[in-house]
């Protein structure tokens, strides 16, 4: 054992386990969850340390499982790919005990098992890292950390708030996450919030970790920090459940590959026997272009949006940039540079102290409301929060935008609306059994595609993509981006936020860096690559 999982395990013996505020030395005695004696004989014997076999899972209208046989081995990374809707996620909500298999055993080291319930789940020491985060907004660091497990003061009934701070700030370390643990998680952004939810499932002291989508929001220099840590959760004899639209990912990190499409395991593999192109056949059923092949423009149209001098509170200074009709103009620069911020700022959510900003070559001035009327749109960041009534149907919210540009006589009628909503959900693929489900029961990939497929019914002319492929699957990724080219086409401009930079390089006309707070240079079409992208975004460049 190297230093660094020594240093792991020390600091995962010296966390609480359960619930109910147990001292670490009065916690209770679990095979699954002690230094890893039970996991070492798991990997020795080649026993799995959690099977589901033949796990069956119906919902109104959709059957989400059907016979879906999966493993997890001691000290491996096991991959699980999908396409948004093929059951990743309702399978990993099984395991955990947040849904009750309809049909299928569990086995757990050999012997049969019942997950009824997330207590079960923790019992046998699964914890999991949701794409949609589980932390309580009002809550510090370490409070959301701790939760359900906080450690108890010297007085009955009371809290050791500081005991948690300390051990909190082990965990963050552990990370690389330089973070105050009194700062309240409403103030952090995406890629912190997600940094949480991982030194929260980390100091469950898990033998079998589930991350779905873990670094669809951290930036270069954190994903590396997760992936070190990973390795020395391997070293640990930790089984992880692996979720990813990320080809990269699946090659770097994956020892075993199970590939599942609506609803069934349609294969299982190892990196070593497949290629990138033959998992996207078997997640898909069909051949996908992954070159994000498109024709781009030697002579863009009028300007369509322009920034100029432009300060917020927010905390953006002195941006400069312009996009221009036709075409596909990045902004890229590390999490926390400013880039959703000029967005914000651009579209009217944050206000703008000083500067200008044009829209079609009017002022805009007011709020998003005015922004809309003057053609823009913003598909944000956080489709949860800032995209989508998730309460609300799908109909409703594809609807939503553009309610008066469908009905400008100020009559709903809703046949046509429901007519309408069906095209767009054939013509966006979304996965929906009709278009009156409710958003919140869609995969994180359908739902992004409803926040473009509202904006698309404003017949918007100017349109800002926030990380517009985050947690989505490699098929939807190249059906988004031949829509965004269609988009500029025709006429369009938009300007494409995005963390993962081959799709800067590859998809952009040209693009703008960000760098604490303002822009820190122009990158024209030969100028793109990943290189000279991270040289202009890096702090200590």
């Amino acid at each position: 054992m190297n230093a660094h999982s020594g240093r792991l395990a020390s600091l995962r013996s010296a966390l609480p386990f359960g619930s109910g505020g147990t001292r670490p030395d009065d916690a209770p005695v679990n095979p699954s969850a002690d230094t890893g004696t039970n996991s070492a004989r798991a990997a020795r014997d080649g026993e799995p340390l959690l099977e589901l076999r033949g796990i069956a899972k119906q919902f109104p209208g959709v059957r989400a499982l059907d016979g879906v046989s999966f493993a997890v081995r001691a000290g491996e990374v096991h991959m699980l790919l999908g396409e948004n809707g093929a059951g990743k996620s309702t399978l990993m909500k099984v395991m955990s005990g947040v849904y009750r298999a309809d049909e299928g055993t569990f086995m757990h080291l050999g012997q049969p098992v019942q997950i009824q319930s997330p207590k079960d789940a923790q019992a046998l020491g699964v914890a999991v890292i949701y794409q949609e985060f589980s932390l309580v907004p009002h809550l510090d660091i370490a409070q959301n950390i701790f939760i359900g497990r906080e450690y108890p003061g010297r007085l009955p009934g009371t809290i050791d708030n500081a005991r948690a701070h300390i051990e909190a700030k082990k965990v963050l370390d552990l990370l690389g996450f330089d973070c105050d643990t009194h700062t309240p998680v409403e103030r952090l952004g995406v890629a912190q919030q997600q940094m949480v939810e991982i030194a929260k499932a980390l100091s469950q002291r898990a033998r079998i970790l589930v991350m779905d989508e873990p670094t669809a929001p951290l930036s270069e220099r954190e994903t590396e920090n997760l992936f070190r840590v990973i390795r020395m959760l391997k070293q640990d004899g930790v089984a992880i459940v692996y979720i990813s639209h990320r080809m990269s990912e699946v090659f770097a990190l994956g020892e075993r590959i199970t590939v599942l499409r609506d609803g069934r395991m349609v294969g299982a593999t190892r990196p070593a026997d497949t290629t990138p192109a033959e998992l996207v056949r078997m997640m898909v059923g069909r051949d996908v272009d992954l070159t994000y092949a498109r024709r781009f423009c030697d002579t863009p149209g009028q300007p369509a949006l322009v920034m100029r001098g432009v300060h917020s509170p927010n905390g953006i200074h002195d941006v400069n940039l312009e996009v221009r009709a036709g075409e596909i103009v990045g902004l890229a620069g590390l999490v926390g540079s400013g880039r959703s911020e000029v967005a914000r700022a651009a579209f009217g959510i944050d206000p703008v102290s000083a500067g200008e900003v044009d829209v079609f070559g009017k002022r805009r001035r007011g709020e998003p409301h005015e922004s809309v009327k003057l053609g823009m749109a913003l598909i944000p960041e956080s489709r949860k929060h800032e995209g989508l009534a998730v309460t609300r149907s799908v109909g409703d919210n594809l609807m939503l935008s553009g309610l008066g540009k469908l009905f400008p006589g100020g009559w709903f009628r809703p046949r046509e609306a429901r007519q309408l909503a069906r095209d767009m959900i054939a013509e966006l693929r979304i996965a929906t059994p009709t278009v009156g489900r409710r958003t919140a029961f869609l995969s994180g990939g359908n739902q992004q595609k409803i926040v473009i497929g509202k904006w698309l019914a404003t017949e918007a002319r100017l349109l800002i993509f926030d990380e517009p492929t985050r947690g989505i699957d490699v098929g939807a990724k190249a059906e988004i981006f031949a829509l965004i080219s269609k988009l500029v086409e025709e006429g369009a401009a938009v300007l494409l936020i995005s963390s993962e930079l081959p799709e800067i390089v590859h998809v952009c006309d040209r693009a703008y860096v960000m760098r604490e707070g303002t822009v820190a240079g122009h990158l024209n079409r030969d100028q793109l690559s990943e290189e000279n992208l991270l040289a202009l975004g890096m702090h200590d460049a």
